[in-house]
């Protein structure tokens, strides 16, 4: 079996005195879609800012295509490949929509040009001189993805990418992740929604108290619903 794509091992995080990772543990291989799935304050978003450097006090392991990041500030991580795209999407409501997308430097060689990020967004084309906090949810959820993709990242983190959306938003949200996937890309996905990641994702790793204790492939989540339930209280 190849060498993960992202390996992170006996990963601690602190938020000053708070204790939050306890030891997270998982892989996600090159071109796959994996879920974080857990409760509010599991330390699923906490793992996605150790992962990228954001975090000040992390401990571990956390490789990537073999190079160690746990020593690593975030500036330099983001140039290996990988973006995290926060929950609360970071729009700046001072921009329009074009100066949004074009404000991140870009990284790594082989990001998407902005009309191909225009084909998967067909709205930010429309939209482009319209006030970044003007457009709907949906629309700066797809602002604040179309914005890391031009990066040249290849690996995306994307914290809660369908929180307080409308479901038909939602759907628009899967298909493009899974459209990402078809191209190559390797998505990390925080979620607490389990059926909507049971539509884009091959993996689902359960978090509780900031480490994994489950890891259900998507072809078994049928036969594991009841404890799903359980785990994430629903």
């Amino acid at each position: 079996m190849a060498e993960p794509q992202l390996n992170v091992k006996d990963l601690q995080g602190f938020y000053g005195e708070s204790h939050i990772l306890h030891g997270m543990e998982f892989n996600v291989a090159k071109g796959e879609v994996v879920t974080l799935l857990g409760r509010n304050g599991a330390g699923k978003t906490t793992t996605m800012k150790a992962v990228m450097g954001m975090l000040a006090q992390r401990s571990g392991s956390v490789t990537f295509e073999g190079r160690e990041l746990i020593k690593l500030p975030s500036n330099e991580i983001a140039r290996q490949g990988l973006a995290f795209c926060p929950e609360e999407r970071g729009i700046f409501s001072s921009l329009n929509v074009y100066e949004n997308l074009t404000l991140p430097p870009v990284v790594k060689s082989g990001g998407m040009s902005l009309e191909d990020i225009y084909q998967i967004f067909p709205n930010l084309k429309e939209r482009l001189k319209s006030q970044g906090t003007k457009l709907s949810g949906g629309e700066q959820q797809m602002l604040a993805i179309g914005r890391i993709l031009r990066t040249g990242a290849t690996f995306l983190l994307l914290d809660e990418p369908t929180e307080g959306l409308a479901p038909v938003i939602v759907q628009q949200i899967g298909a493009m992740i899974r459209l990402l996937k078809q191209k190559g890309f390797t998505v990390l996905l925080v979620e607490q929604n389990f059926r909507f990641a049971s539509t884009v994702a091959d993996r689902h790793y359960v978090v509780e108290h900031g480490k994994v204790i489950d890891m259900i492939p998507n072809d078994q989540i049928a036969a594991n619903t009841d404890k799903l339930e359980q785990y994430l209280g629903v």
